[in-house]
């Protein structure tokens, strides 16, 4: 079945991206919950008109992700953490801290676009931060005891 996806979803497409998945998957998930819907001839001349009228914004948006990802690629975040004598923290690193963290060097980052392992030892570990839809920002997290 051919749909129109209404927003992100993690490892099917992007939103407005026109995909084809199993009819179920559809009509039971997708369109129920509102993140696609049906790729009828009418919507896609919308999403057709909808896509020319976004074009010189999202233009625009990747020129800014594309700036980020450059003062991002390479730099050090420090994260403070509670940790035993043997280096393992109590609790783990969240993306919500490495947000903070990031923030509080002049980045704006929304937490939902870093990506890292579950980080649950002092030291060093390398976190993916999702920009646009192809662009990605690598940043080093130095995670050192309290």
């Amino acid at each position: 079945m051919k749909i129109i996806l209404t927003q992100d979803v993690k490892n099917l497409g992007h939103k407005d991206d026109v995909v084809t998945v199993k009819d179920g998957y559809a009509r039971n998930f997708l369109i129920p919950t509102g993140k696609a819907k049906l790729a009828s001839e009418g919507a896609m001349k919308m999403l057709a008109e909808d896509m020319r009228q976004r074009a010189f914004k999202m233009d625009k948006l990747r020129k800014d992700a594309e700036a980020l990802a450059e003062k991002l690629n390479g730099s050090t975040i420090n994260l403070v953490a509670k940790a035993g004598a043997s280096g393992k923290i109590f609790g783990s690193v969240t993306s919500l801290q490495v947000a903070n963290a990031l923030k509080d060097k002049g980045f704006d980052v929304d937490r939902r676009k870093i990506v890292f392992d579950d980080i649950k030892m002092v030291g060093s570990y390398e976190a993916n931060i999702n920009l646009f839809k192809e662009i990605n920002a690598s940043v080093t997290l130095e995670v050192i005891a309290e």
